[in-house]
């Protein structure tokens, strides 16, 4: 999932001159990574112990659980700017196949219309390839449609949810 020395699969890309993609650092959660998934859903703060808890258990699940970050190294204050995760489920299905999901896309507000969602996506479906996935999934308000299918999804299905 994570690391301070990022993995090839998940090694840290330019989007352009300044803006770089990478994966969670322990160190994100004082560069604002809970305060921006909290732009996307629910989203409490966690201590400095708990977010080290959470990394770690993630983290334990190697590259099939992969969460990148964009960020510009060069400001001032290094604030998380969007992030997206893809977790990889093995399945039974077709020869022992692989299931990419991707979960939790969120770009800050005041860093929207910059393409960096669209960077962030890309790069997990990349990854998920990678690994050998045979379909990359995600779950999306009917309103972001089309920002998904610029980034190559098309719609299949119907989601159903039951929520505790």
């Amino acid at each position: 999932m994570a690391s301070t020395s990022p993995e090839s699969a998940a090694a840290a890309t330019e989007t352009d001159g300044s803006t770089q993609i990478r994966r969670l650092e322990l160190a994100d959660h004082e560069r604002g990574f809970v305060a921006l998934l909290s732009q996307l859903s629910s989203c409490p703060d966690l201590t400095p112990s708990e977010f080290a808890a959470r990394f770690a258990e993630l983290a334990a699940h190697g590259d099939d659980h992969v969460i990148l970050v964009a960020e510009d190294p060069s400001a001032q204050e290094r604030r998380i700017l969007a992030t997206g995760c893809l977790f990889v489920e093995r399945k039974f299905l077709r020869g022992g196949g692989k299931v990419g999901h991707v979960e939790d896309v969120v770009v800050d507000a005041a860093a929207r219309g910059k393409g960096l969602g669209l960077h962030i996506v890309r790069r997990l479906v990349e990854i998920a390839k990678e690994a050998g996935c045979y379909k990359v999934i995600l779950d999306c308000t009917p309103e972001l449609r089309a920002y998904y299918a610029k980034c190559g999804f098309v719609e299949k299905g119907v989601q159903m949810a039951v929520y505790f």
